[in-house]
């Protein structure tokens, strides 16, 4: 599922330009007994598999340390992080991926079925995070998506940095309206005073029609941000 998805796109490039370094791991290559047994009927009975604390535990041990920086530089005292994809977790933000971004490792552990293994969790994982008050079939997606969200804020990954500080929820507000070729299509013209060249009144514009798009989709939003106090 992973290795299709990390040479694509901006994570294909980071991988390729080494901005990142990615391994996936099958935790059926931890399981001991002749079928490779990952999960177990939870004690106390009820529906679903519980993924056993002991075939996580050995798949984790096994993961290496990051032998260097997300700048590609060789580092001492690692910044590991263990987080397990799951939706009784912390939302993912921009605010949250901006923090990851930080960590020289992530290890992301991909839960299924009914659940993990309290026990597992309690001892190893750092973060439980939940990219929605949803639940998908595994975590597998989820960390997709974290590693997208995350990968895109590490320095040299993006050509244009400037775009980052743009975009939406950069600044907690959604991204104003953007405009191309041609500027009339089917009777709609783009906004005038993108066209005048006058950039201190087109950064107005932008910025009024950032507060105005946020208000109308998401009020939630302004009332966090600093613009709405």
């Amino acid at each position: 599922m992973f290795s299709e998805v990390f040479k694509a796109s901006i994570m294909g490039k980071a991988v390729s330009a080494g901005k990142i370094k990615v391994a996936a791991r099958n935790i059926r290559d931890y399981a001991t007994d002749i079928h490779h047994t990952v999960d177990d009927a939870p004690y106390g009975g009820g529906a679903g598999m519980v993924l056993k604390p002991d075939v996580l535990a050995s798949a984790l041990e096994g993961v290496p340390a990051a032998s260097m920086s997300a700048a590609g530089m060789p580092e001492t005292g690692k910044k590991r992080k263990v987080i397990l994809l799951s939706p009784q977790g912390k939302k993912l933000t921009q605010s949250l991926a901006k923090e990851l971004a930080g960590f020289d490792q992530l290890v992301l552990i991909c839960g299924r079925y009914e659940g993990v293994d309290e026990r597992f969790i309690e001892l190893f994982v750092d973060n439980e995070i939940s990219v929605g008050d949803y639940v998908t079939n595994g975590g597998e997606i989820p960390a997709m998506v974290l590693c997208d969200v995350v990968i895109r804020l590490i320095p040299g990954v993006l050509g244009n940095e400037d775009s980052l500080e743009k975009e939406s929820h950069a600044n907690g507000l959604l991204e104003y309206p953007q405009y191309t070729r041609p500027q009339n299509f089917r009777g709609m013209k783009v906004p005038e005073i993108l066209l005048s060249g006058n950039h201190k009144e087109i950064e107005k514009w932008r910025h009024e029609e950032s507060l105005k798009r946020t208000a109308e989709k998401r009020p939630d939003l302004l009332k966090k941000s600093k613009e709405g106090k």
